[in-house]
């Protein structure tokens, strides 16, 4: 099978989208060693490394006509690679052409609160909004493959889609994700939360529970992450340490110190940094987002105000036996997700596509 995806989450400098192309490629290249696997962009991007011998580069345009990317370009670097098959990994697949094309749809957060995100003042965004109703109404994308059952309720639901056009296919946490020995025992404590900082993430709610319960806990918090555009910057005050984007050889180890990760997200897809913070045996307070709590899987104390994220941290902070079965808990269900599955399920749609032509 030669399968072209594509590659433009990977010009992001973090966040779920390009962990998720970066790890699926490889995963993909890995367990289908007889396949070949093409990423392709009409961007410049870096190729996820180590990157297997049968996962390549693409042909980027090279010319006026080319940079029409949707419309033209991706037409003719498809058909250089020789791909049967395309993978849109965001949202997006090429307007025409005869090969058949996957979509992953990670959220629905492009048609959901505008006061969440950059959709109403971004033109590409908007762009999205507009137009993968039409890719897949019009079938440009046989299948298309959910992150979680949520996702995929979603949007059997708001496209009216048959269910059985729709995969959920589950991510997982990259394996340099582990417990680290703790830095130092004498290091203050501290709560944290790693994400894009964005609307959605509710991180005004994390603040508020954080200051209500420091009295009791004397924790510190932490938050790590790249600042998007349409993010209000925080105010800084003691005891609050903005970290900015943090490399992912250093979120290990943030992850294994902690006290507790805190995710208050009011909508994700998925919510991998959960189940990094588990697979470094981090416990986790997490919202109630529908996703989140299927990620979670029973294993995160969950909450929807500001005052139970502060309850939550005073009884994690309070109780040496609750962290560990915690910790316990979440080790547990990080284990039930690997790349190497995801990277199977994916296959298997691919391959359902192409028998049925």
């Amino acid at each position: 099978m030669r399968v072209a995806l594509d590659a433009t989450p990977l010009t992001i400098s973090s966040g779920g989208l390009p962990r998720y192309v970066g790890e699926l490629s490889i995963a993909l290249a890995r367990e289908f060693p007889e396949d070949t696997y093409y990423l392709i962009s009409d961007q410049p991007f870096p190729m996820p490394d180590p990157a297997p011998v049968n996962l390549l580069r693409g042909r980027p345009p090279h010319s006026a006509a080319e940079r029409r990317w949707w419309l033209w370009g991706i037409r003719r670097a498809i058909r250089q690679t020789g791909a049967q098959i395309f993978h849109g990994t965001n949202f997006e697949v090429p307007y025409l052409g005869s090969t058949p094309a996957i979509l992953t749809i990670h959220d629905l957060s492009p048609w959901r609160e505008r006061a969440w995100q950059i959709y109403s003042h971004n033109a590409d965004a908007d762009r999205v909004r507009w137009r993968t109703p039409w890719l897949v109404r019009l079938r440009r994308a046989r299948m298309i493959i959910t992150v979680s059952e949520a996702v995929r309720r979603e949007v059997v639901q708001h496209f009216g889609v048959s269910p059985d056009r729709v995969r959920a296919v589950p991510l997982a946490a990259s394996s340099h994700f582990h417990p680290i020995t703790p830095t130092s025992p004498a290091q203050k404590p501290f709560f944290l939360f790693v994400a894009t900082l964005e609307p959605r993430k509710n991180v005004e709610a994390l603040i508020e529970g954080w200051r209500e319960s420091r009295a009791q806990t004397q924790a510190d918090l932490v938050v790590a992450g790249r600042n998007r555009a349409d993010f209000a910057e925080i105010s800084p005050c003691e005891g609050l340490h903005l970290l900015g984007e943090v490399p992912d050889q250093e979120l290990p180890q943030l992850y294994s110190d902690a006290l507790a990760f805190v995710y208050p997200t009011h909508y994700e897809g998925f919510g991998l940094p959960v189940l990094e913070a588990m697979q470094c045996g981090c416990p986790v307070i997490a919202s109630r987002d529908p996703a989140v709590m299927e990620v979670a899987g029973g294993a995160a104390i969950h909450t929807s105000s500001p005052q139970e994220i502060a309850e939550a941290m005073c009884a994690i902070a309070g109780n040496p036996r609750l962290r560990n079965v915690l910790r316990g808990c979440g080790l547990e269900r990080a284990s039930a997700f690997s790349w190497s599955r995801t990277a199977r399920e994916t296959h298997a749609v691919y391959a359902a596509v192409l028998e049925n032509g």
